[in-house]
Formats: C-alpha cells, structure tokens, sequence
C-alpha cells in the first residue's frame, strides 16, 4: 500500500503557516457565531432541506459560487464509517488551469475536479478528510499536479445556504491545504498501483476511498504557532 505522508511543518513555508493560522481564525468565528444561537455547520445545511436521505445532495441542487467557479454539497453514504456525513468541495472550469483534456469524466466547459471531502460528526464538527475515486463523484480526471496548483481559488463568498459555512469551507481548505495537496498527491500513486489500466481503475466501484487522514483543528493550530514560535527564536539567537 502506497503511504500518505503529510510534509513534516519544518517543510512549510512562513506565509503558508501565516495562512494556515488565519483560516483557524476563521473556523473559530464560524464556529462562534453558530454556537452563540445554538447552530452548528451541518445543521445549517439540511435547514429546511426537509428528511435526510443518504445519497441525496444537500442543499439541493448543490451550492456555486459563479465568481470563483466553487462548488460543493454534503451527503451521506459510508456504512464503514463512523460519520454523520461529509462535504464533497469541487472547483468548475473556471478555475482549472489549461492543460490536457481530462483522463475521464466531464471535458471542456463542463469541467470539474475534487478537491477533498470533509467528514463531519453528530454534532456538526470536522473528523477527517479524503480523497475518492472518479466515479464517486464523476469528476474530470485531472492529475494532481495541476488540481494543487488551483486550491487557493476555492472560495465560497456568499450567504446561500449559510455565510458561516460558506466562511468555515472556505478557511477548511486554507487552514489544512498541506494535508488536502498531500491527499490528492497519495490520491494519484494509489490509482497508478492499482493492477487494472487507469480507465478501468477510475471506474473500479472496489476503490472508492483513496486516502483518509483524521484532522483536529485546534491540535493543528497549536502545532503551527509552535513552530512559527520555533522559527522566530532561532532568528533571534
């Protein structure tokens, strides 16, 4: 098996650990606003969506943001997990750098690429993050060298189903984009050791889930401001 590894937090750059830190800033306020009315992520987007059924998109008919060509919706469907459920994040062609038409899945003007999924729990807070296989999601294949190029352009800036999801997503994938780049990095070695050709293996329904990584905001939050601690006293010495 093909191992995921994370790049050590010495290999992070001091903008991207910047970065990082600000996303939790950002996290911790979609988070406190929710909490202040006794809200959470989840429950903001199955608001009004009616009975939750597995497999169905919520909201329905997915979100986009028109302006930076994002996408996502949330939905349920492992029985091998334990999850509530888990947000699929996708940028549209829009976003995608030109290059060569995609393996498999939709080309041209209806081009679309998984960036990651989110594993939410009960209680509407963050448990892991994954990367799928094309068929689970019917993305354009793309590799993903060119999909960790585009990661910054996910942003959903509107209010539509709820502004602080939509912040919350967006910091997601700021705050933890090592580990995302690395999950789709792990995603494609995976894919290249599977026996079949790589036609075939895109549609293998036996490999759905390529890479799982379990995530904890708070505990990355300490681990940066530890290094950026780190790294500023070897200036000082």
């Amino acid at each position: 098996m093909t191992e995921l590894q994370i790049p050590a937090l010495s290999a992070l750059t001091d903008q991207q650990i910047l970065t990082s830190l600000a996303a939790v800033d950002d996290i911790r306020e979609s988070y406190r606003v929710l909490e202040k009315a006794g809200l959470n992520i989840v429950g903001e987007v199955l608001k009004g969506q009616g009975p939750f059924y597995e497999l169905d998109h919520y909201p329905q008919g997915d979100v986009f943001d028109a302006e930076s060509a994002s996408q996502y919706y949330y939905h349920a469907h492992r029985d091998d997990h334990d999850e509530h459920g888990h947000f699929h994040l996708f940028l549209r062609n829009g976003a995608i750098p030109l290059g060569e038409a995609p393996v498999l899945g939709p080309a041209g003007d209806d081009q679309v690429v998984h960036l990651v999924a989110i594993a939410m729990d009960a209680w509407g807070y963050p448990t892991d993050l994954f990367a799928v296989n094309r068929w689970v999601t019917d993305e354009s294949w793309l590799p993903a060298n060119r999909i960790v190029q585009v990661l910054e352009r996910f942003e959903m800036d509107h209010a539509y189903p709820s502004w602080p999801v939509n912040r919350w997503l967006t910091a997601m994938v700021r705050c933890f984009r090592p580990q995302i780049e690395a999950l789709l990095l792990h995603r494609d070695q995976v894919v290249a050791a599977h026996p079949l050709p790589l036609e075939e293996t895109l549609e293998d329904r036996s490999l759905d889930i390529t890479g799982n990584l379990p995530i904890d905001v708070e505990l990355w939050a300490t681990a940066l401001a530890e290094e950026q601690r780190q790294r500023a006293g070897r200036r000082r010495a």
